[in-house]
């Protein structure tokens, strides 16, 4: 599963740059559908000047896998980047229902990079510790026994 952040002012389509997003409407993606999860919603804000208006949309993302919006900083790609999240551009007015589509698609398809990045770090997190591809892993292998 992944979890999807749109920006988005009418809760239907990206419509939104980063930096004056007043609203990002979650998602929760599985290869066969989509949950809504919420919305994030912060107050309009001056745009010079204002930095804390862009660390508190960072940080209330930081559990997503991906953020769908207009137009973006090179700092905050930077910032989101550093936490997992991928910030993709979509054209204006990209309709949320139509961009699931396209990610559940992917999921199930493969061939988008940053879907692939996504799952890949989601099944590492999840694997046991044994299976980890470390010097000593058949030691603790050896250590927990053999069951047959």
């Amino acid at each position: 599963m992944l979890k999807i952040a749109f920006a988005s002012d009418n809760r239907t389509q990206v419509n939104q740059h980063f930096g004056s997003a007043t609203a990002f409407v979650l998602y929760d993606v599985t290869p066969v559908g989509a949950t809504f999860c919420g919305v994030g919603e912060f107050p309009e804000q001056e745009m010079d000047g204002n930095e804390t208006k862009l660390l508190d949309k960072v940080s209330f993302l930081a559990d997503c896998d991906a953020v769908f919006i207009r137009a973006i900083g090179a700092s905050v790609i930077k910032q989101l980047l550093a936490q997992g999240v991928h910030p993709v551009r979509v054209e204006a007015s990209d309709s949320i229902e139509n961009l699931l589509l396209d990610v559940r698609i992917a999921m199930r398809e493969g061939d988008v990079p940053w879907v692939e990045r996504a799952l890949a770090t989601k099944a590492k997190a999840k694997a046991p510790e044994h299976c980890a591809a470390t010097p000593d892993r058949f030691s603790v292998m050896e250590a927990e026994g053999w069951e047959g």
